[in-house]
């Protein structure tokens, strides 16, 4: 390779790589081309370091307005990616102009052939942080599992196995395994809410507008499915069926004895266990806290989770779910079509009272996918079923 088509890093190489050889019985002309190259690559590497110098200091003249094009002129045009679009404050404003009115040409136009002229409207990166952030914040679905495959989903479950045995050698031949398997199918279903937001709101356009409607819808649709999930667990049979799982549940009151009772009845697949209750139940769990003299811990050392999907143990009925012990890793809740909220506006049904309407939908599907990881608690009233 000749000098002038290396890297620097080439010729660099190259360079400490001649300074090493030995000179001991090598022919002088050898060494003569050795003390050549070494002229060459010195010569090559000075000529490269000073047209840098010279490019570094042209760019920071016309950065500064002494010469040629502005700074914005001369800048190398890059087409920006999809993402890069999507943060930008033109796309931001231009997305909101598409929810008030309805048209997406001017998005399309800033995403260019990033967007395909029939596909779904990419939204904002700052829309995907507020579902994001909605997510995280939310105790139950934070922790849940999640999973984004089409259409239906099916998950199979062990409903019965035969143990391993040990075999010793001579012995009479082990039997093959009796396996019962069930499978949870998962059907998503639309989950819809709609806003009402008045003209002032939508004169904010730009990312307040943007902010405004999506941070509103996340919080809607994520508490409907945070509660959704809830009613997986706690309406679960007792017993496995061929498509669904069966859930423990055994009758108490909030007590220093009922938490560990209730983990008593988990498999060792709960790995991460939680209490989930409603917050009002906590009065309760404190005065039993006190009459044991603030010695026991009656949650046994496990987070708490609150949730208005669970009634208050003074107000629940009986045989009713108000508390639920487990690991949140047993639920699954899958996106067809990705986390992300759809809108559609509607400024005409209440224009009178000068009120907008914005419809936001998620396409998900939940159940209870993980046997052994809940256990359901209900008040007392009827018969206790650990199956």
């Amino acid at each position: 390779m000749k000098f002038d088509e290396m890297t620097v890093e080439e010729l660099e190489t190259r360079q400490a790589e001649i300074a090493g050889m030995e000179t001991e019985g090598v022919a002088t002309e050898e060494i003569e081309q050795r003390a050549l190259d070494l002229e060459a690559i010195k010569a090559e590497l000075e000529t490269r370091k000073q047209k840098a110098a010279e490019e570094a200091e042209t760019r920071k003249k016309i950065a500064d307005g002494m010469i040629g094009e502005t700074k914005e002129e001369h800048q190398e045009e890059k087409k920006m990616d999809v993402n890069e679009i999507r943060s930008s404050k033109a796309y931001v404003d231009a997305f909101a102009n598409y929810l008030v009115n309805g048209d997406d040409k001017e998005c399309r136009a800033l995403l260019t052939e990033n967007a395909a002229n029939n596909g779904q409207l990419p939204v904002p990166v700052i829309v995907d942080g507020i579902i994001r952030t909605a997510w995280e914040e939310d105790a139950i679905l934070s922790r849940v599992r999640k999973t984004n495959f089409r259409g239906n989903v099916k998950v199979a479950f062990e409903r019965a196995a035969d143990p391993a045995y040990e075999h010793g050698e001579g012995t009479t031949a082990i039997t093959e395994e009796d396996l019962t398997l069930g499978v949870v199918t998962m059907i998503p279903k639309m989950i819809k809410k709609y806003v009402r937001i008045s003209d002032e709101i939508v004169a904010m356009g730009g990312e307040a507008l943007v902010s405004y409607v999506y941070t509103e819808l996340a919080h809607q649709i994520i508490k409907l499915l945070s509660s959704l999930v809830i009613g997986d667990i706690k309406g679960a049979s007792t017993s496995h069926s061929s498509s669904a799982i069966g859930i423990p549940k055994i009758a108490g009151t909030p007590s220093l004895t009922i938490v560990p009772e209730a983990e008593a009845n988990l498999t060792d697949e709960a790995k991460n266990v939680v209490v989930i209750i409603n917050r009002l139940t906590s009065a309760a769990f404190n005065e039993a806290r006190v009459a044991g003299n603030f010695a026991v811990d009656p949650y046994d050392g496990l987070t708490v989770l609150y949730t208005s999907a669970l009634p208050a143990y003074s107000t629940a009925d009986s045989d009713a779910v108000w508390m639920i012990v487990g690991d949140l890793d047993g639920a699954q809740v899958n996106y067809p079509e990705g986390e992300g909220v759809i809108t559609k506006w509607d400024d005409l049904s209440e224009a009178e009272a000068d009120m907008v309407k914005v419809h936001g939908r998620q396409y998900a599907a939940h159940g209870v996918t993980g046997p052994g990881r809940f256990v359901n608690v209900k008040k007392s009233g009827g018969s206790t079923t650990t199956t």
